[in-house]
């Protein structure tokens, strides 16, 4: 087997030919009307010739031209890349497996999604027991007829009698809330509109809290800037107009809150922030007396200084993790019928990092992440000794809820070269069975996941992880090479499988994902030293992975490709016009791209924390410095670019990458194409449905291939690959 997988690779390694050093044909840019549209900030004029691009192409005629032309563009020159119609064949085919979702348990019922495998969106299910016959719940796939309706969150009320979800429409942020009577199938007529950034928290079967903002102004609903967020109990039965308001913070309408109930419905947790900074305010409402006090909420956390996850409630007595005086996050309690409540330390700060943990039976599950990989352990409730939950190699591992008094939890498993399978935990055994795990059109072990760590320009140590097919390993030859990353929000990037990656895998590259400071791989101090005026090293941390692999011999000199979405195509951009010459081609997608205005819509004002205020003077001279839209160099060679966006994203509002595009598309920046893609009915990228999914990872694969040099071997008939194919 593995000299067959040598002769693959050799195979693959012979096929790269020479990089295609001229575009395959030559592109006609759209004619984009530049505006003297200019303003002086501490000293210096800024020009914004583009600014008419940040309208919603929804409601401007000249936008929405914009749009169609560039995608006229665009399209005609990916359609005839030449590896286009493999890649999209062989993510089809990695996509085409049964998976499953986490079962959640409510009394004696089992709720959990599945996707048969290329359904747009996955179904909701319904088991009595867990080895009980599946009946439909939900099928989000008869909702719009491009599939582009999804499922969102779910939650089942505490004993499984109604279900509670929410909907995402074309991509966008909002959500419709709706109920489902379980046992008979029927939707009640309730409707929640306005909920954004909310979790789905019953008080019994009575009713729910959920968090929403303010209608917003007619045509605004997609860029306005969102404020006074609060948290409301919705009565089953009743009209939304009828919602009872629990908390607001009228005074600061920057503040934003998120509430959770215990299991046993005794408290309700109201969890304020200002930004995307995890500091919290906690204000904790006793549910038993609600009746006679009404939604009073009591202070338990004040100051906005540290993280607070809620883990569990029993009675009056509370778990949390967080990073007060632990920056690498500890678990804590308090008893709140205590004379004096005061915060006791249940399980230590340890060199990894805790990342969540869980009341099960009478057990603590705590998960932890040490170099960007997942570990486990199981440990009384009194934080005394337990024993660890063994997982199969550098993967990460997700769940593990429950409840206490459960007998079990469930958790996945997931790698770069495995689709996540999941688990049950018997929590009094410690004996785990599979509870579905995926078929696979593959074999995993043909490909190599390793961890290295590189030194960054400042000398520190940053991982890395790597991934290649044991042939191209084998060959030991430098291959066409897919650099990603993000680098930032207190993200971590953890192992998880791709169709689109194992397609390129498949086909003979390398992929490597960094762990760029700015994340949260280990902790608060490595999210403060890439924030802020320290986000250059962010920048210093990914050109710093990119040579790396070059000087290792994993990456063609000339065939280092990149790639990040979100933050992650701000690191992209930024790059770009830092080092040209060290990519030969770069994947911008859904990026924050004019870092002197992102402030200005939707939930952009919440970014502050991590990349400083426009309007002050040291922040935005730190802005201006690596702003992608302000800093591109006319006149030098840039690598092949493509960017990537869609026209509902009220996340981080299209504009960007439209004001983007439009300035590498006036630039001299040599010949190689500067296009953008621009999808319709589709958001930041939660919810894009299974085909969408398949048309893109096709369009950036090709993309990718034509400037690295990968060249996709001969194919059969069929469409599989001639030698070697699974």
């Amino acid at each position: 087997m593995y000299r067959l997988q040598a002769l693959i690779g050799a195979l693959l390694l012979a096929a790269g030919g020479p990089i295609c050093a001229q575009p395959m044909a030559d592109i006609v840019y759209p004619q984009t009307r530049r505006d003297s549209v200019a303003e002086t900030h501490f000293g210096e004029t800024i020009a914004d010739p583009y600014r008419w691009l940040e309208a919603d192409v929804r409601t401007a005629p000249d936008v929405a031209d914009w749009v169609k032309r560039e995608n006229t563009v665009t399209r005609q020159y990916l359609a005839q890349l030449p590896e286009r119609q493999h890649f999209a064949r062989r993510i089809k085919a990695f996509m085409d497996y049964e998976r499953f979702g986490m079962p959640v348990k409510a009394g004696k019922s089992y709720f959990y999604t599945r996707n048969t495998g290329l359904q747009n969106q996955a179904q909701l299910f319904v088991r009595t027991q867990l080895d009980g016959v599946p009946r439909l719940l939900l099928d989000p796939n008869m909702w719009a007829s491009d599939g582009a309706t999804a499922l969102d969150a779910w939650e089942p009320s505490p004993g499984g009698r109604h279900l509670l979800y929410s909907v995402q429409d074309g991509g966008t942020d909002w959500r419709i809330l709706r109920v489902l009577d379980v046992r008979t199938g029927a939707m009640l007529p309730d409707e929640i509109r306005w909920a954004k950034f909310t979790a789905l928290a019953w008080v019994g079967d009575e009713g729910f809290l959920y968090s929403r903002f303010p209608q917003p102004v007619e045509g605004a609903a997609f860029q306005s800037r969102n404020y006074n967020q609060a948290i409301y109990f919705h009565r089953l039965g009743t009209a939304q107009d009828r919602d009872e308001l629990v908390y607001a913070t009228p005074d600061h309408p920057t503040y934003g809150h998120a509430v959770d109930v215990t299991h046993d419905g005794r408290l309700a947790l109201i969890t304020t922030h200002v930004g995307t900074d995890a500091r919290y305010e906690v204000r904790v409402i006793d549910l038993a007396h609600r009746k006679r006090n009404g939604w009073v909420s009591v202070p338990l956390v004040t100051g906005f200084t540290d993280d607070w996850k809620l883990v569990e409630g029993a009675g009056r007595r509370l778990w949390y993790v967080t990073n007060w005086n632990a920056p690498r996050y500890r678990l804590v309690s308090i008893d709140l019928d205590s004379r004096t409540p005061q915060w006791r330390e249940v399980v230590a700060q340890r060199d990894d990092i805790l990342e969540r943990a869980g009341i099960v039976g009478d057990q603590l599950v705590l998960n932890y992440m040490r170099n960007a990989a997942s570990h486990a352990e199981i440990l009384g409730l009194d934080g005394g000794k337990g024993r660890t939950l063994s997982l199969n190699g550098i993967g990460t591992a997700s769940g593990f809820r429950g409840r206490p008094g459960d007998p079990e939890t469930f958790y996945a498993f997931t790698s770069f070269n495995c689709p996540a399978s999941i688990f049950r935990l018997d929590i009094e055994t410690g004996q785990t069975t599979p509870f579905a795990t995926p078929r696979m059109c593959y074999d995993p072990e043909a490909y190599v996941v390793e961890q290295r760590f590189f030194a960054s320009k400042d000398g520190t140590r940053v991982p890395m992880f790597i991934v290649r097919s044991r042939a191209v390993v084998a060959a030991g030859k430098p291959v066409p090479t897919l650099l990603y990353g993000y680098g930032g929000f207190d993200v971590s990037l953890t192992p998880g499988f791709s169709a689109t990656r194992m397609a390129w895998l498949e086909a003979g590259g390398a992929f490597a994902m960094a762990n760029l400071r700015g994340g949260g791989e280990y902790g608060r101090a490595w999210h403060d030293a890439g924030r802020g005026p320290n986000k250059q090293n962010v920048f210093d941390d990914f050109i710093a992975a990119g040579e790396f692999l070059i000087a290792q011999g994993i990456a063609r000199k000339d065939g280092l490709a990149i790639q990040g979405g979100s933050n992650g195509g701000l690191l992209v951009g930024a790059v770009v016009n830092q080092r040209p010459d060290l990519f030969a081609a770069a994947v911008a997608q859904v990026g924050v791209m004019d870092m002197l205005r992102f402030d200005r819509f939707t939930a952009g004002r919440y970014w502050v924390d991590d990349y400083g205020h426009p309007d002050r003077e040291a922040d935005f001279k730190v802005l201006r410095a690596y702003s992608p839209y302000h800093n591109i160099r006319d006149g030098v060679p840039y690598p092949a670019i493509l960017v990537t966006t869609a026209d509902t994203d009220d996340r981080v509002v299209p504009g960007h990458s439209f004001k983007y595009a439009a300035a590498l598309q006036h630039a001299h920046l040599g010949d190689k194409p500067r296009l953008i893609r621009i999808e319709t009915r589709a958001g930041h990228g939660s919810g894009k449905p299974t085909d969408k999914a398949i048309e893109e990872g096709a369009d950036i694969l090709a993309f990718v291939a034509q400037w690295t040099g990968l060249k996709v071997p001969g194919e059969t008939a069929g469409g599989q690959l001639a030698v070697g194919s699974p």
